[in-house]
């Protein structure tokens, strides 16, 4: 994981809004916006993931601070939590809301 991602804005587009279903499950409704980071391609040829905090609205792009990397142990890329509201979410608040997609891999937090 490159550490000093932390504190980096990024900006991308969110294919996952909130409250829309999972492309291959569609019973895993997704709590949050979920999109990619523009530009920014990862291990598994696609851009890096990120789960996007502070909204309550489906988005269709985002821009905002990274405050945290869920690093998992069990899949070839790491997710990036982002932050478009400025506040930095509590490691419970993140885990409780990534917990939907992330319950079926190994990982941790990372700051």
């Amino acid at each position: 994981m490159d550490k000093n991602i932390i504190g980096r804005i990024v900006k991308g587009t969110i294919d996952r809004p909130l409250g829309s279903s999972h492309p291959d499950y569609p019973e895993l409704i997704y709590p949050i916006n979920y999109g990619y980071v523009d530009g920014v391609f990862v291990a598994d040829g696609e851009e890096q993931d990120v789960y996007v905090f502070g909204s309550d609205k489906p988005l269709r792009e985002f821009s905002g601070r990274v405050i945290a990397v869920y690093h998992r142990f069990n899949d070839n890329e790491d997710k990036w939590i982002v932050s478009m509201d400025g506040r930095d979410y509590s490691d419970e608040e993140i885990l409780q809301t990534i917990h939907f997609q992330e319950l079926y891999f190994q990982g941790e937090l990372l700051r």
